[in-house]
């Protein structure tokens, strides 16, 4: 049984070394959670919530995460006894969604239940691989230069694919000055929902540049239209902020809606139903790949133990900790070599804590007693 005593939420505000320009805004300072759960016997794991400031990715944001953890998911989990991480979706299942802030408890109560049965989380999960594949995820740049220098620099440090990010008027030039100086790397593209049906000869005309995906053309509830585009389009479809769930996966794979799911941990609500997603659609043939959500160290662990799953067969966005942050709160950070990430083999996420980083980033703190 895990006994919990107590869980310590650590509010964080950490600035990124460069802005992070996608369709929907900019992002430069995150604002996030470190959940800490520690157990009757001293045993700590660790989460970390994604939610950004504004409900511009879905609807959660830093404050809704706060307000259900403390008022609704943290009040359930004293009311229960768990013997396993995978119970508690039944447990939280009651509240509606929320799946970022559900995620981000459940995190920890995995990396918590790794380190008691003294295995990697890696190892609870069923991952099997020992090194995973990473690619580099590029937000919208201010000019040209400044795009294919990054992407020089992403190449030279051996990142395994190119994500662009583009949005209407910023799409087929882009692709075409991008094509002429790099013809043959790989690369898929990330709409984040910016286009309708009634952009579909701008979209058609992305057949042309040999893409890996174009990842969540459409909107979110779009499922139908993005059949229709995916039947129109040779070019593969991966759905990102569509998919919240197995039952939306099945949906999409049902209605021929793409060809590749964008697995995120907190989008969908945590590791298990991240795990169920993955065995559906290596059932039926689906590709999957993991996500990024400018997570800081903790969050980037766990990403790094998930996407050590077999049918993680496509590079996901877990770049190195550097591209990010001028500090990291773990130790070591995580390092990308040769478009690699090597899987930790300790006890949980296999990294530490920097206490001092953390403290450096902390702007409050709560303790909850159980």
């Amino acid at each position: 049984m895990l006994s919990i005593d107590k869980i310590i939420l650590h509010r964080l505000n950490m600035r990124l070394k460069h802005p992070f320009v996608t369709s929907f805004g900019t992002t430069q300072d995150k604002d996030f959670f470190i959940i800490e759960v520690i157990d009757e016997d001293g045993y700590c794991g660790y989460g970390e919530s994604v939610a950004f400031d504004a409900p511009w990715y879905t609807e959660e944001t830093v404050k809704t995460t706060i307000h259900m953890l403390t008022d609704f998911l943290i009040p359930l989990l004293k009311k229960n006894h768990i013997t396993h991480p995978r119970e508690l979706v039944e447990i939280l299942n009651p509240i509606r969604r929320n799946h970022m802030a559900k995620a981000a408890l459940e995190g920890a109560i995995w990396d918590l239940y790794a380190k008691r049965e003294n295995i990697s989380l890696q190892q609870a999960l069923g991952g099997e691989k020992t090194f995973i594949d990473v690619g580099m995820s590029i937000g919208i740049q201010p000019t040209m230069i400044d795009l294919l220098n990054k992407i020089e620099r992403a190449l030279e440090d051996g990142y395994k694919r190119i994500k662009l990010k583009i949005k209407p008027g910023h799409d087929v030039q882009l692709l075409r000055h991008v094509r002429r100086h790099f013809p043959n790397i790989p690369i898929m593209v990330d709409a984040n929902s910016a286009y309708t049906l009634d952009d579909l000869p701008i979209l058609k005309q992305l057949d042309d540049f040999d893409l890996m995906m174009i990842e969540q053309p459409l909107q979110q509830d779009d499922f139908i239209e993005h059949a229709k585009l995916q039947d129109t389009i040779s070019t593969p479809i991966c759905l990102d902020e569509s998919i919240h769930s197995l039952n939306d996966v099945k949906l999409a794979i049902k209605l021929g809606s793409c060809k590749v799911i964008n697995i995120k941990s907190g989008r969908v609500g945590g590791l298990t139903e991240s795990i169920k997603i993955h065995d559906y659609c290596q059932k039926h043939h689906i590709p999957v790949w993991c996500g990024g959500m400018l997570e800081a160290g903790v969050g980037r662990a766990h990403n790094v133990a998930l996407a050590s799953l077999t049918n993680f067969s496509l590079p996901g966005d877990t770049a190195g900790s550097s591209h990010y942050w001028e500090t990291d709160i773990i130790t070591p950070e995580v390092v990308v070599k040769d478009g690699k990430i090597k899987v930790p083999t300790g006890a949980g996420i296999g990294y530490a804590i920097d206490w001092e980083a953390l403290r450096q980033f902390t702007v409050s703190k709560q303790i909850i007693d159980f």
